[in-house]
């Protein structure tokens, strides 16, 4: 794929975003489309977001929970950009969150870090629990311009990584006792609920063994990539799901309930 082919390609996806259009997989458009070549595109779709006014504030970290990988057409963890426009404050919106005309939504519960100084690779858990600020909840909404969730973890990267919002609840200083917030994060518990009840339920564990590991993997994956845009102070990143990702329907509420240390459960209602 040339320069040319890419600056299209990112073009046609953000045009396609939040306008319910099926696009066709990269994957079966281009040969040999795979996660480098994915990336490429989305740097491009990156560099056409910030041409509109965006301003990236962090990562959202995809394929982190193995039960998803069947989904994602995945065989691991892939990362995508979150923006100024896409990260929401669930208390400021009032705990309802307008679907529109988006793909095929979802909704995944996470953890969600937020930086004081940036990693390297090659840290401890404890070194990288020290470059952590603060540690919220949250609700990643994510969907898929690919008809019927069907497609490869390098459609899904270069389609904004299938994010579309980060709805966030309060935000938990770590600088206290971070020893009691690396046991918080790995063993916490979720349960998912929607308009039938629990959907699903799962631990920090879940991805990739906690977020720490899923923070980490997204450091050494930028590390080995230097011409990337690299992590900032105040970033946010987003470590995965939970659960299984769930959809969702305007009409609808879903919550979470949280077992393990301070984080609460919180609650959407779609419309």
């Amino acid at each position: 794929m040339d320069d040319a082919t890419r600056d299209t390609t990112a073009a046609e996806l953000l045009a396609g975003f939040g306008t319910g259009e099926a696009a066709a997989r990269l994957t079966t458009r281009f040969p040999g489309f795979g996660l480098d070549e994915a990336y490429r595109v989305a740097d491009r779709v990156l560099d056409l977001r910030r041409a509109r006014g965006e301003r990236p504030v962090g990562r959202k970290i995809g394929a982190t929970n193995r039960r998803m990988w069947p989904v994602l057409g995945a065989t691991g963890p892939f990362w995508g950009f979150v923006y100024d426009t896409t990260v929401l404050d669930l208390d400021r919106i009032g705990g309802v969150f307008d679907l529109g005309l988006y793909s095929e939504p979802r909704i995944e519960p996470e953890i969600v870090l937020r930086l004081a100084k940036v990693p390297v690779a090659g840290l401890s858990d404890r070194d990288l629990l020290g470059c952590l600020d603060a540690v919220a909840h949250g609700f990643e909404l994510v969907q898929s311009p690919f008809s019927g969730w069907k497609f490869l973890a390098a459609d899904a990267t270069a389609a904004f990584g299938l994010h579309m919002a980060l709805l966030l609840g309060p935000w938990h200083a770590v600088s206290a006792d971070r020893t009691e917030w690396a046991g918080v994060l790995t063993d916490l518990t979720v349960r998912l609920s929607g308009p039938e009840g629990v959907s699903g339920s799962g631990t920090g564990r879940d991805v990739l063994g906690g977020p720490l590991e899923a923070l980490r993997f997204l450091v050494d994956d930028l590390a080995a990539h230097p011409h990337r845009l690299q992590l900032a102070p105040g970033d946010l990143v987003s470590t995965g799901t939970l659960t299984l990702a769930m959809p969702v329907q305007s009409g609808q509420r879903w919550s979470t309930e949280i077992d393990g240390g301070p984080l609460q459960g919180l609650s959407v209602t779609f419309r």
